[in-house]
Formats: C-alpha cells, sequence, structure tokens
C-alpha cells in the first residue's frame, strides 16, 4: 500500500501537469521588478506612517521613558565624574535621591501647599470681582448677569486647568509606565541600543550610532538647563514673593518651578497667577508681582537659557510654541512637556544628516 505522500506528490504533479505558461506574477522584465520592489517600499511606507499613527500615544509613552531616562542618564554621569561607583549604583543614588526630596516636600510643606491650592480658586474669583468693577468704574458697563458669566467662566477655566493637572496625576498607569521605562533605559541602555542599530542597514549603522549620540549628547544638555532654570525660578519666585508678604507665595513658587519645564507657556501662566494673586494684596503688591515676573523672566532668558543654548540645538522661541500647541492638541499636558525634547532630537537628527550630504556648507568660506 502506497504511503500517503505518495499519493500528495502524484496528485501535485497532475495539478503541476495541467499548468501552461508563466504566471502573471513572473517577469524577467529588469525594470518591471525594479519598479515593482519600489511599490512595495512606497506601500510599506504608507503602512508604517498608518501604524505610527494609530500607535502615537504608546509611542508617546516610550519617548517619555527616552527623556526620562536621559535625564536619569545625564545625573548618573556627573555623579559619575565625582564619585567612582558602577553605572547601575549611580542611577540608585539618582532614584534614592529624588525619592527623598519628594518625601521631604510633602512631609514640611505639603499641608501648607495643599491648604494654599485650595484657596486659589477663591483668590481668581475675587480677583476678577476686583477687575470687573475697577472696569465699570471707568466706563465699561457690566451688569450683574455678564460678571457673572465671566467669574464663571473664569472659575471654569481654572476648573479646566486643575483637571488637566488631575488627569495627569490620576493617569498613574502611563507615569508609572514613564518612570519604569525611563529607570530600564537609564541603568543598561546597552542592549536597547544594539537592538536598534540591528534593526538599521549596514550601510547606515555607523552614522546612525553617531547621530543617536548626538541627540542624546544634546538632550542630557537641554534637561540640565531645564532643571535648572526650574530649581532657579522655583526658588527665586518663591522667596521673593514671600518677603514681600504675597498670598500663597509657597505654591506659586512651586508652580513656577514645575511650569518652568514648559517653555513660554509656562512662564505666561505662572506670570499671570503671579500677577493676578499680587493685586489681590493692592495695586504696590501687584506691581512688585509683575516687577518680580520680569526679573525672573529676564534671568532665565538672558542668563541661563543662554548658557544652555551654546551647547544643545537652539530652538526658535516660536517654533517651540508652534511645536507645543500641536503636541498639546494631540496628546495633552504630556504632550506639551515632551514637545522641546522632540523638537530638539529632531533638529539635531536633520542637521547631522544634511551635514552627511553636504559636508562643505558646516561653515563659509572666509573672505
Amino acid at each position: 500500500m502506497e504511503p500517503a505522500a505518495c499519493h500528495e506528490s502524484g496528485a501535485a504533479r497532475a495539478v503541476l501537469a495541467g499548468v501552461k505558461g508563466p504566471s502573471p506574477a513572473d517577469s524577467n522584465d529588469r525594470i518591471v521588478r525594479k519598479e515593482a520592489k519600489r511599490a512595495a517600499v512606497w506601500v510599506g511606507m504608507v503602512g508604517l506612517a498608518a501604524l505610527a499613527v494609530l500607535l502615537a500615544a504608546p509611542l508617546l509613552v516610550v519617548f517619555g521613558g527616552i527623556v526620562f531616562g536621559t535625564l536619569l542618564d545625564g545625573g548618573a554621569r556627573l555623579l559619575g565624574r565625582v564619585v567612582p561607583l558602577p553605572r547601575a549604583l549611580r542611577v540608585a543614588l539618582i532614584l534614592i535621591a529624588a525619592v527623598v526630596f519628594l518625601l521631604a516636600t510633602a512631609i514640611y510643606a505639603g499641608g501648607q501647599i495643599a491648604d494654599q491650592a485650595a484657596q486659589l480658586p477663591q483668590l481668581i474669583s475675587a480677583q476678577a470681582t476686583r477687575l470687573m468693577a475697577h472696569a465699570a468704574r471707568h466706563g465699561f458697563v457690566f451688569n450683574r448677569s455678564m460678571g457673572q458669566n465671566v467669574a464663571n467662566q473664569a472659575l471654569g477655566s481654572l476648573g479646566q486647568i486643575t483637571g488637566v493637572v488631575g488627569g495627569l496625576i490620576g493617569g498613574a498607569t502611563t507615569l508609572f509606565l514613564i518612570l519604569v521605562l525611563g529607570v530600564y533605559f537609564a541603568f543598561d541602555p546597552a542592549p536597547y541600543q544594539r537592538g536598534l542599530m540591528w534593526l538599521l542597514p549596514r550601510r547606515v549603522r555607523n552614522f546612525s550610532a553617531a547621530t543617536f549620540a548626538d541627540m542624546g549628547a544634546q538632550l542630557r544638555r537641554l534637561l540640565f538647563g531645564r532643571i535648572v532654570g526650574m530649581g532657579i525660578e522655583g526658588v527665586t519666585v518663591g522667596l521673593a514673593l514671600g518677603v514681600y508678604g504675597v498670598p500663597l507665595a509657597p505654591l506659586l513658587g512651586l508652580l513656577a518651578g514645575l511650569l518652568a519645564f514648559l517653555p513660554n507657556i509656562g512662564a505666561l501662566v505662572s506670570g499671570l497667577l503671579m500677577i493676578l494673586i499680587g493685586f489681590s494684596g493692592g495695586a504696590h503688591m501687584g506691581f512688585y508681582c509683575i516687577g518680580v515676573y520680569v526679573v525672573v523672566q529676564g534671568i532665565d532668558g538672558y542668563v541661563v537659557v543662554p548658557m544652555v543654548a551654546k551647547r544643545t540645538a537652539e530652538l526658535a522661541p516660536a517654533l517651540v510654541m508652534a511645536m507645543q500647541l500641536i503636541m498639546g492638541v494631540l496628546f495633552g499636558i504630556i504632550g506639551i512637556a515632551l514637545a522641546d525634547p522632540l523638537l530638539a532630537m529632531l533638529k539635531v537628527g536633520l542637521e547631522d544628516f544634511a551635514h552627511r550630504h553636504n559636508p562643505c556648507d558646516e561653515a563659509p568660506a572666509a573672505g
């Protein structure tokens, strides 16, 4: 009795014997094959673009992990210049120091800041009422319903801001994933770097490795400058407002420091809050808050930012704000926070790519 395989091969030969001529997929034309490969590449690129759009939110979380890992890596590198410890231990020390700082802040100032945060909506509402009364004395007519609508809109806007912050804090899963990814990237980045290089063609690996290293260096410097700016703004605003007796000075200092991570937009929001609260204590206090805002932003804009920009990819303010608006619409507060690092990395990558193809454009000819 013949095995089943023999029957199958015999049936297959019978089928193939009845097939005459080449398949429509077969082609001996070299041009046709070349164009088919080119079309397949374009179809693949379109498919990858569509997949990137569908996976935009998870990809942003991964990028957030890369940014946080770069921040830890920068701290570990600085610590390595002082203490010759293994990389993993240095990263662990940076994490422990950050946790201790957050716990100390929560223990010694958490209750006061929470009380002040609860008072903030009432102060904003009172200031809106005072501004409308002042405008009415100077010829701007406001009836009761208009005033109530303006106050409600102000409180609604404040509620939206609070909701955004609460949504960020409540999005524990996203924040946890960013932190975990960043810790993994910082502890041992070599496997991820090798895996990324393995995915690229051999002819571009050297260039890509150099470009990614340049991106990492620029991102570390950018984040270091951002952390320095946050510390300077937060401490300076809190102390300057506290000396004059401005209400909610510690809270305003904390908000100014946190919002300093968002260039342009963060400064505008913190300055507006500072000035509104300042005028609740009178005209002199309000103008004092304006002076504090101008001085602090002057220090940040003319001292901190130029020092950082000398060693990083200098970004035009309008370009940064446009990127923040786009990322904010697409991804919310996390998109705004990551817009600046993403733009800096894109600029570095494009500059390296342009220099690779036009090496003579590095510097203009003398004379």
